[in-house]
């Protein structure tokens, strides 16, 4: 783009000429305007023309989930109940999307309220089977070549499982990172901006963009930046010291999942120990249950009381399992977070980065479901940057990622880590 090798309205043409090819098949766009995607890449190339200074990701076009504000396009979260909507201004991800140059290609489909009602979106290496969720439309697009870049949101395992279903590099940065305003809420002290890509540098590239304080956002950090791209520019290490950690979850990983994790494990050598968290892990994965349906009964039951007849059955369950759950339970969950996070604070004192499963195995043949979260939630619990990686494949040739994890703020590390791993292992175990 910049050698003037390709204008932004021949980029955005020809993704708009994939998704002519392929959308009928992968479901990945809840809406799509064509000349309103191309009328944005028309500008940017009369700006390029006009010797006007460009933004980091000028013409490139960007899928947006469906739950970001945009005053040119309806956001309806996947919901009946936000049926129509159209937002009188741009989320704050929007506006820095547009600042930086980028073309807004479309809204992405989000399972219902970002929750596990699914949508209409397909895996694209199987159409019978999930690609996951809540951001499945963005992982689908990207794996697709739909676009380059999308942007979705992690509470659960919305940003990871995802990728790894699709296989493609999917980043959730260090909670506070990138601003929340203009976004559906579902539990604000979870919600973490996520995107996808097809290489580490992608992800840094549209990461830094969009890491900018905002003091509407009350949990941003006050210097988010991590001149991400800056530190993948300055090349690799000779090796990482990884800890390759089975999580409490991991007896719900599936047999080709664990056997090939740990043989890619092996064959890492002595860059890499094995750790088990215990103790005050033991419970995490319950932890971040407790934490996250207290806060979606919060933030959605008013809707469920209002209009239950536009909520789906799996968003009703979960809002009354929220309801369930006591001011007492809440608060030990928040405070035993609190330690799970000092802890494993410590660990990072030993080792660069943590090694484990970006999901449970391969995506279910089931359109029903978006997986098991299991081995994400803990993350999205204690604010730690992840990438998943996709360097393995599962007993059907399916795609599984391999989750790269680290200390909150340490993001430039992780990502320079997921590029160490697929420079030199991508394609093996496969």
């Amino acid at each position: 783009m910049a050698a003037g090798e390709c204008s932004a309205e021949e980029l955005t043409q020809s993704c708009l000429d994939r998704i002519a090819e392929r959308e009928e098949a992968v479901g990945a766009w809840i809406y799509l305007d064509p000349e309103l995607a191309l009328a944005q890449a028309r500008a940017l190339d009369a700006k390029k023309k006009a010797g006007d200074p460009l933004g980091t990701l000028h013409g490139l076009p960007v899928g947006l989930k469906d739950i970001f504000d945009t005053a040119d396009m309806p956001t309806e979260c996947g919901s009946a109940y936000y049926e129509g909507r159209r937002p009188i201004e741009d989320s704050t991800t929007a506006a820095l999307l547009r600042r930086a140059g980028a073309v807004i290609l479309g809204k992405t489909v989000t399972t219902e309220w970002a929750l596990s009602a699914p949508g209409k979106t397909a895996n694209p290496h199987d159409p019978s089977r999930t690609p996951g969720g809540s951001s499945s439309g963005s992982a689908a697009a990207v794996a697709d070549q739909m676009t380059p870049l999308a942007i979705g949101t992690q509470t659960g395992g919305s940003m990871i499982r995802p990728a790894s279903f699709c296989g493609v590099f999917g980043y959730k940065p260090t909670f506070g990172s990138i601003s929340r305003r203009g976004v559906s809420m579902l539990a604000r002290r979870l919600d973490t901006i996520g995107v996808y890509g097809r290489t580490a540098d992608d992800l840094a590239l549209i990461g830094d963009a969009l890491m900018v304080h905002d003091p509407e956002d009350w949990d941003m950090l006050a210097n988010p930046g991590r001149d991400l791209t800056g530190a993948m520019a300055e090349g690799l290490l000779d090796s990482f010291k990884f800890a390759f950690v089975r999580t409490p979850a991991w007896d719900q990983g599936e047999p080709d999942m664990t056997s090939a994790l740990e043989a890619f494990v092996k064959g890492l050598g002595d860059v890499v120990q094995d750790v088990t968290l215990e103790g005050v892990f033991d419970d995490i994965v319950n932890t971040h249950k407790t934490v996250i349906h207290a806060n979606v009964a919060t933030f959605l039951g008013e809707a469920a009381e209002k209009a239950p007849e536009k909520m789906r059955p799996e968003t009703h369950g979960r809002v009354d399992e929220g309801k369930a759950i006591s001011a007492v339970d809440y608060i030990r969950a928040l405070g035993l977070a609190e330690a799970q996070g000092q802890a494993l604070d410590r660990l990072f004192d030993l080792y660069d980065v943590i090694l484990t499963p970006s999901a449970a195995g391969q995506a279910p043949q089931d359109l029903s479901i978006t997986g098991n979260p299991a081995f994400n939630g803990m993350w999205t619990l204690l604010g730690v940057p992840a990438v998943s990686v996709p360097l393995l494949t599962g007993a059907d040739g399916m795609p599984i990622g391999v989750q790269v994890v680290g200390r909150c703020g340490d993001d430039a590390r992780v990502l320079r880590a997921a590029k160490w791993l697929w420079e030199r292992y991508g394609g093996q175990g496969k």
